[in-house]
Formats: C-alpha cells, structure tokens, sequence
C-alpha cells in the first residue's frame, strides 16, 4: 500500500516545531497532528521512518521520530523490533532526551541486543547527569527493569517446567 503523499512531507519535515524541557516543563513536547498523520500510517511508514533515523544528525528530527515509533508501538504497530539496527546507531548518545526516547522504545520492542547500551545509558547518566529537567534513570532504569523482569520469567517459567 502506497504511502500517503501528506505524510511523506510530514516526514521530511520532522524535528520543526519540538518544544523541548525546560524549568515550566520536564518533557518534550510535539506537533500531535504531524504525529498523528505519519502514525495513522502504521507499517508503510516505517521504511521512511528508518530512512530518516539512518541519514540524520539533527537531534530534533531523531527525537520527534523516536517519539512516532514509540507512539506506534502502543498501536502495536509490528514490525519495529527489525529497526534495532538503526536505531542502535544512537546508543552512545549524551542526549538525556534521545537517551528517555530510546529507552521507552527499547522497553517496548525487547530486542536482547539493546540490554548493554542500556546499561551503559545508565552508567552515563549516574556518573555524568547532564539534564537539568529531568532525571532519564527514571526512563532508562525502567528499560531495564523490564528487560530483567521479562527474560527472568521466561527463564522462572521453564525451570518450574522441568
């Protein structure tokens, strides 16, 4: 199914418009109907997504389409997980804001792979706290969290089987 023109524009207009944290609020805020349009799209939107997160620097472009997966993947939008690749290309980023994003999108898509740089989200953020707004343990703890819960159930469940 092609994907709509509208939303393709959507797309190569990402990150205009974010509102980032600030004293007034601890959080990033974004243009709902752009989000809306591109997540309304579900998976042909994706392949344009990826391509976005693969060719940019642009630390609001990067924020405002981790935002549209997370989005996403509560519409449970399949797919995602095959996105680690690109996305893992910002695993050692000093962003608080990219670090929470792609926290909450990790949490959701479980990808094995992304345990590590969590950790090391984590480490970063203990060691060397950088936001003033908010504190991304809170995002990037949970990650993990979720990540040990899942697999140690998994793990609980097939001893008790045996």
């Amino acid at each position: 199914m092609p994907i709509n023109p509208i939303v393709v524009f959507n797309i190569n207009n990402l990150g205009k418009n974010i509102k980032p944290a600030n004293k007034e609020k601890n959080y990033c805020s974004f243009d709902d109907k752009k989000i809306e349009k591109i997540s309304k799209e579900r998976e042909s939107a994706l392949p344009y997504i990826e391509n976005v997160l693969k060719s940019t620097n642009d630390e609001n472009v990067v924020l405002e389409s981790l935002y549209i997966l997370n989005k996403m993947l509560d519409e449970k939008v399949a797919g995602i997980d095959k996105l680690y690749p690109t996305l893992s290309r910002f695993n050692n980023t000093d962003s608080p804001d990219i670090q929470v994003l792609l926290s909450g999108v990790y949490r959701k898509i479980m990808v094995p792979d992304a345990f590590g740089p969590l950790n090391r989200m984590l480490y970063k953020q203990i060691t060397a706290p950088n936001s003033p707004y908010f504190d991304p343990t809170e995002e990037i703890g949970g990650a993990i969290l979720e990540y040990i819960r899942s697999y140690g159930a998994k793990q609980g469940y097939n001893a008790s089987q045996k």
